[in-house]
C-alpha cells in the first residue's frame, strides 16, 4: 500500500486536490514530512498551490460601501465594449499598458477566434480620485442578442451601466434592447459615444438619437475613442459621480447571489458572487438556499482580472468563492448562499431563460456517451441558459434535445464543446418549439394537459387529433437607413410579419417594429436582411423536403430492389426520390433465339425483385444520417 505524504497544511491541501483529481486507491495520510518520493504529478500540484498560498492576499475591508461602484458595459455588437474595458484596466493600473492588450477580458478561445464577447467577465479595479481610493467592479457583457441572458444576469450585480454607442453607426437594435434591460432594473445609465476618431464619425447626430430614443439629455453623453484612449478617464470619473454605491448592510447575516460560475476539474465550482449583506471568509460554513447542502469555504477573492485571493469579502463587493462544490448540480446560477445556522430570505434570483431554438445532439460514437454527458453538464454550469432534455433516435442512438437562445448561441456552444472538452458531436437541424391544443381525449389523458409543447418534430401529433397549432412569435426591432425601408418591409412581409410601429429616429434612420413568427427568422433572416433580398416564398416545405430526399438518395447504398425515399407532412407526400436497384444482366446467356425467351427471363427477374421488395429490409448506415444532417444543399 502506497502512502501519500505532504509537509504542512498548504501541501496537504494540494495533496487532497491532487488525490481527488486522480483515481488512486489506498490510504491517504497527511504527514508533516517532505514530499520527496511523491509522484511528479503531485509535486507539480504542490508547487502550484504553494505559489497560490504565497500570493499576497488583499485586505478588502479598506473599501467602505460609499467607495464602491458596481457597473456593466452594455452595447450593440462591435461598438467597442471590450476595447473600452481594456483602456479602463490600463488606466487603473490593473494591467500593464502594451500594444498587445486586445480583448483582455475575452478569455475563451471561441471569443478570440470570432472577435465577439459571448461570456460576461468581471474585473475589480482600484482607482484613486480626489484623495480617495475607490473599488470599481466592472462587468463586460456580450452584445449579440443570443447572449442577452448574460447581460440580464450581470445587471443584477450592478447599480449602473455604461451604454456604449458607435459614433459612426449610431443606435442599433441591441442598443435599444440592452438599454431597456438596464431601465427595467432601475440602473443609472451613462451614455458613452465611442469611435469619435473615425473619419465618418458624427457624434452630434448620435447625441440627438440618444436624446430622442432614450430621453437622456445630450450634455450627459461622454465622447471618447477607446482605441486611442481619448477622454476615457472622464468615464471613470462619471462612474464615481453618477452611479450610486450599493445599498447593503455589512452587520446583517451573509446573503450572496451566485450570478455566474465556472468549473475547474481540480477545484470544482468557482462561483462569481455579489454580496448583498454580511461578510464571508475562508473557513466559513455556507449553505445553498437551492440544495440546502453545507460547504466549507476554501478561498475567496476578487478578479483583477485574474484570481486574487482576499482575506474576506464584504457586502457591496463582487468576487469569487470556492467551496469544494464538485457536483455540477450544487452550483445553480441565481442561488443564494448564507452562513450555516444563520438562514436568510433568499434573493429573487433570475427569470429562467426561454429557449428559442432546439436541436438534437448525439455522440458520433455511442461509447462516448458518458464523456459527452459529463462535458455538457460542466458547460451548462458556465452557460445556464441552455436547457437539456434526454432524447433518443433509432438512427443516432441516445442523445439530448438542447434548447438555445439562438443560432449563434448553438454554434458557440458546439464550438466550446469541441475546444474545451474535445467532444465531437452530431448536431441536428435546429427547430423552434410549437404548441398543440389537443382534441383527442386519449392524448389529453396521456399528456395530462390539453395544451402541449412540442420541441421534437418526431413527436408532432396528427392534425386529426389537434384543435389548433400555435407557433412562437417575437417582437423584433429593425433599425435601417431610410433608403432601404421599402425593401426591408417587403422582406418582413414575405416572412409573415405584422408591422407594429415605425419611428424616424433622425433624418436618415428608421426604427421598425414587427411581430415575427420565430420559425421565419431563426435560420437565415439576418443574412437576408443584410443582403436585402425579398424573393422568398412562404411555403418552403417542398424545396426543403426535396433537398433532404436528394441528399439521402446520394448517401444510401443501392440494393437489389428499388428504394423509394419520400418526404411527407402528415399523410401528404411532398417530395420523392428513387434509389435505382442493382440489375443483373439475365440476357447475357441468350445469343439470338426467340424474343419470347428473353421476355420470360425479364418477367421472372421483375417478379423476383417485386417479391424481394416486400420482404427485404433496408439497413440505413449510420454515416448516411450524419451526411444528411451535416451536408448543406448546394442546389
Amino acid at each position: 500500500m502506497w502512502t501519500l505524504v505532504g509537509r504542512g497544511w498548504s501541501h496537504g491541501r494540494a495533496l487532497a486536490v491532487w488525490a481527488a483529481g486522480t483515481a488512486q486507491r489506498g490510504r491517504l495520510e497527511l504527514l508533516p514530512t517532505p514530499t520527496r518520493g511523491a509522484p511528479a504529478e503531485f509535486r507539480a500540484w504542490d508547487r502550484l498551490y504553494t505559489s497560490a498560498e504565497r500570493k499576497e492576499k488583499i485586505d478588502m475591508s479598506r473599501f467602505s460601501v460609499e467607495n464602491i461602484r458596481n457597473f456593466s458595459i452594455i452595447a450593440h455588437v462591435d461598438h467597442g465594449k471590450s476595447t473600452l474595458a481594456d483602456r479602463l484596466l490600463e488606466l487603473t493600473g490593473t494591467i500593464d499598458k502594451t500594444k498587445n492588450n486586445k480583448q483582455v477580458l475575452d478569455k475563451l478561445q471561441v471569443e478570440r477566434e470570432r472577435g465577439i464577447t459571448v461570456k460576461a467577465q468581471t474585473a475589480s479595479l482600484f482607482y484613486n480620485w480626489e484623495g480617495k481610493q475607490y473599488l470599481l467592479n466592472l462587468i463586460d457583457t456580450p452584445g449579440h442578442v443570443d447572449f442577452s441572458y448574460e447581460v440580464s444576469r450581470s445587471l443584477s450585480a450592478c447599480q449602473g451601466v455604461l451604454l456604449v454607442v458607435d459614433a459612426n453607426e449610431g443606435i442599433q437594435a441591441q442598443t435599444v434592447a440592452n438599454f431597456f434591460l438596464a431601465f427595467e432594473a432601475q440602473l443609472s445609465v451613462i451614455p458613452v459615444i465611442n469611435k469619435i476618431d473615425l473619419k465618418n464619425a458624427d457624434p452630434e447626430r448620435v447625441e440627438k438619437q440618444i436624446e430622442k430614443v432614450f430621453d437622456i439629455p445630450s450634455d450627459e453623453c461622454i465622447k471618447i475613442s477607446a482605441k486611442l484612449g481619448t477622454n476615457v478617464e472622464r468615464v471613470l470619473q462619471a462612474v464615481i459621480e453618477r452611479i450610486p454605491p450599493p445599498k447593503v448592510h455589512r452587520k446583517n447575516p451573509l446573503r450572496a447571489l451566485v450570478f455566474d460560475s465556472t468549473f475547474d476539474q481540480y477545484r470544482g465550482v468557482i462561483a462569481n458572487v455579489a454580496l448583498f449583506d454580511g461578510v464571508v471568509s475562508k473557513g466559513d460554513k455556507i449553505v445553498s438556499a437551492h440544495t440546502k447542502k453545507i460547504h466549507e469555504v476554501n478561498e475567496v477573492g476578487v478578479l483583477n482580472p485574474n484570481e486574487q485571493p482576499a482575506h474576506k469579502l464584504y457586502a457591496g463587493q463582487v468576487g469569487y468563492l470556492i467551496a469544494g462544490m464538485k457536483d455540477v448540480t450544487e452550483a445553480q446560477i441565481g442561488d443564494t448562499l448564507y452562513l450555516h445556522k444563520q438562514p436568510v430570505e433568499p434573493l429573487p434570483g433570475f427569470k429562467s431563460a426561454k429557449p428559442m431554438v432546439f436541436a438534437g445532439m448525439y455522440p458520433i460514437d455511442q461509447s462516448e456517451y458518458n464523456n459527452l454527458k459529463s462535458a455538457i453538464e460542466k458547460l451548462t454550469i458556465n452557460d445556464s441558459s441552455v436547457t437539456v432534455h434526454r432524447d433518443s433516435s433509432l438512427a443516432l442512438g441516445a442523445g439530448w434535445r438542447l434548447g438555445f437562445l439562438g443560432l449563434l448561441h448553438m454554434e458557440v456552444f458546439n464550438q466550446r464543446l469541441e475546444q474545451e472538452y474535445n467532444a465531437s458531436v452530431i448536431l441536428t437541424t435546429p427547430t423552434v418549439p410549437y404548441k398543440a391544443v389537443l382534441s383527442s381525449a386519449k392524448l389529453i389523458k396521456e399528456y395530462r394537459e390539453k395544451e402541449i409543447t412540442i420541441i421534437n418534430p418526431a413527436q408532432f401529433p396528427e392534425k386529426s387529433k389537434v384543435t389548433e397549432y400555435l407557433e412562437p412569435v417575437v417582437l423584433g426591432t429593425i433599425i435601417t437607413p431610410d433608403e432601404y425601408t421599402g425593401k426591408v418591409m417587403m422582406l418582413c412581409q414575405a416572412r409573415r410579419a405584422v408591422q407594429k410601429n415605425m419611428i424616424f429616429i433622425d433624418q436618415n434612420r428608421v426604427m421598425l417594429k414587427y411581430l415575427f413568427p420565430l420559425n421565419e427568422i431563426v435560420v437565415d433572416f439576418y443574412d437576408s436582411l443584410k443582403s436585402l433580398s425579398s424573393g422568398y416564398a412562404r411555403d418552403k416545405a417542398h424545396s426543403v423536403g426535396k433537398a433532404i430526399c436528394e441528399r439521402l438518395k446520394d448517401s444510401l447504398p443501392r440494393q437489389l430492389f428499388e428504394i423509394a425515399i419520400q418526404a411527407a407532412i402528415g399523410s401528404r407526400i411532398i417530395a420523392r426520390e428513387t434509389v435505382k436497384a442493382y440489375r443483373k444482366n439475365v440476357l447475357a446467356k441468350c445469343y439470338g433465339g426467340d424474343i419470347t425467351r428473353k421476355m420470360k427471363l425479364l418477367k421472372r427477374q421483375a417478379e423476383g425483385k417485386k417479391k424481394l421488395r416486400k420482404v427485404g429490409n433496408i439497413e440505413v448506415p449510420r454515416d448516411a444520417f450524419i451526411k444528411v444532417l451535416k451536408t448543406q444543399s448546394d442546389k
